[in-house]
């Protein structure tokens, strides 16, 4: 599945955000981050995958996930952000 939000968080605040509820951060999912640049992430781990995007567009940033099997997660953080 994948999903599109707009939110008045910067690229590297929503990158940050990511990496700490998706990944192995103390309260995060566990999942593995395996590929990680200033503008996307992607982990792995129970079988799928989540991918992440993020583009500073105007006032706003764009971020773009997509997903396999942790689509509930992903609606979660994605209700969390979103503006």
């Amino acid at each position: 599945m994948l999903y599109e939000f707009k939110t008045k968080l910067t690229t590297g605040q929503i990158v940050a955000q990511a990496k700490a509820f998706f990944g192995k951060a103390p309260d995060g999912l566990g999942l593995e981050l395996t590929t990680e640049d200033d503008c996307c992430l992607t982990f792995v781990g129970g079988g799928g995958r989540v991918s992440l995007s993020a583009a500073a567009e105007g006032k706003n940033t764009v971020v773009s996930i997509e997903t396999t099997e942790w689509d509930r997660q992903v609606k979660e953080f994605l209700k969390a952000h979103a503006k």
